[in-house]
């Protein structure tokens, strides 16, 4: 390959490279591969969750789409998106943990809104699996029914956490609870643990979610 060839095969490779780097350069579509990594979802439900309108969250999937993160599927007059491979997960989770190593910022805000985190005592994915063993304890998902469906932990109940107080009667107090939502900085989990205590339950959150759980190559119930 001659000196100029090479120079723009790396450039135009490099350009591909940097297309995917430009469709990360959001936070609201950072947001939403955080919330497809739960699993598929209509552009409608994932406006709701993010706070976007359909417009604005249609526009940044189709910028997603357009890098190749994320594909669609027709299901009558519904479109669902959903992450293109398990590499686009992946690519997440570095990206998160290279923040949390190297941005401050990321444990200042941590600490200033996850403040009270630390009183519920986190449980490792470790600690889970050795309690679930010999059943110490119940575990439960709170995320929205849908996302349960598309992929959980295993003996896990699921109770959405804005069906907990309707259904805390389901929930023994004989036994331990273990919340788990969407990952470390879902908070669902945090408002469950914090009402079942206020019921007089033993009630802890786990530290990861359900795509942590997965990248270790654990079992997941789909």
């Amino acid at each position: 390959m001659e000196p100029g060839e090479k120079r723009r095969f790396k450039t135009l490779l490099y350009e591909q490279f940097a297309r995917m780097g430009k469709a990360l350069a959001s936070p609201h579509r950072l947001e939403l591969l955080d919330v497809l990594s739960q699993g598929e979802r209509t552009v409608e439900a994932l406006a709701q969750e993010t706070g976007m309108s359909v417009a604005n969250a249609s526009q940044h999937l189709q910028i997603l789409r357009m890098a190749r993160l994320v594909e669609t599927r027709r299901a009558g007059v519904s479109i669902y998106y959903r992450l293109a491979s398990e590499a686009v997960s992946l690519l997440w989770l570095s990206l998160r943990h290279v923040g949390e190593e190297h941005l401050a910022e990321v444990d200042q805000l941590v600490t200033i809104f996850l403040q009270d985190r630390a009183s519920f005592h986190p449980m490792t994915v470790a600690e889970l699996r050795e309690a679930m063993q010999d059943e110490r304890v119940i575990l439960l998902d709170v995320r929205p029914q849908a996302e349960y469906q598309a992929g959980h932990l295993p003996q896990a109940r699921s109770i959405p956490v804005a069906e907990l107080k309707a259904r805390l009667a389901e929930l023994p107090k004989e036994r331990e609870i273990v919340a788990y939502c969407r990952g470390p900085y879902c908070v669902f989990a945090d408002e469950a643990v914090s009402f079942l205590r206020a019921q007089g339950y033993a009630a802890r959150r786990l530290e990861e979610g359900v795509l942590e759980w997965q990248m270790l190559g654990l079992p997941i119930v789909r």
